[in-house]
């Protein structure tokens, strides 16, 4: 069976939970709840492994803090032998509307410091990404404090529909390739 690693971005700890940076975190997390799955404390992070009809896709939410998630990245890679094209990592966006997917086969970080530091490790920008918006409604100066900041009641609501999508995108790139994953989900 054709292994992807399926990486959701996020900060450890109960203070972050809830956070919009860890969207990537909920987003596995509602993959793994979906599957019956549970994850697994292991090297640099929590991981678990669900089947899509004869993919495997392991989830994986690193425990090294957003700014260094190219450690996990890297080391999971290595040790499940996955190439960077089966890869797929799930991180939050402040350019894309809230709930807007946008999924790229390559790009910049884009100020993004995990993206940041799995690009310094990975030695390339060419790697699929998800990027899930959390929207700029913010003050200037209040950058830190949004994305750090919980959830809106109105998001909250809105999350369990938008994870539900992620989800099916995610499955879309696992069954059906990346191109067909961004022409089916980019802008929903």
């Amino acid at each position: 069976m054709k292994k992807y690693l399926i990486v959701g971005l996020g900060n450890i700890g109960a203070e972050y939970v809830n956070t919009r940076h860890n969207i990537g975190f909920k987003a596995v997390d509602f993959m793994a709840n979906e599957a019956g799955a549970t994850f697994e404390t292991v090297k640099l992070g929590a991981l678990t492994e669900i089947k899509v009809k004869n993919k495997i896709l392991l989830l994986l939410k690193p425990n090294t803090y957003m700014n260094l998630s190219g450690k996990a990245v890297q080391y999971w890679m290595d040790k499940e032998k996955i190439a960077k094209e089966n890869i797929l990592i799930i991180t939050d966006d402040l350019n894309l509307p809230f709930g807007s997917i946008r999924i790229k086969a390559k790009g910049s970080d884009g100020g993004h410091n995990g993206l940041k530091n799995i690009q310094l490790i990975l030695n390339t920008s060419e790697y699929p990404r998800l990027r899930f918006g959390i929207s700029d409604q913010f003050k200037k100066g209040q950058q830190v404090d949004y994305v750090l900041g919980d959830w809106s009641d109105e998001e909250t609501t809105a999350l369990k529909e938008r994870l539900d999508t992620v989800s099916k995108a995610v499955k879309e790139f696992a069954l059906a390739g990346l191109n067909n994953a961004m022409n089916n989900y980019n802008g929903k």
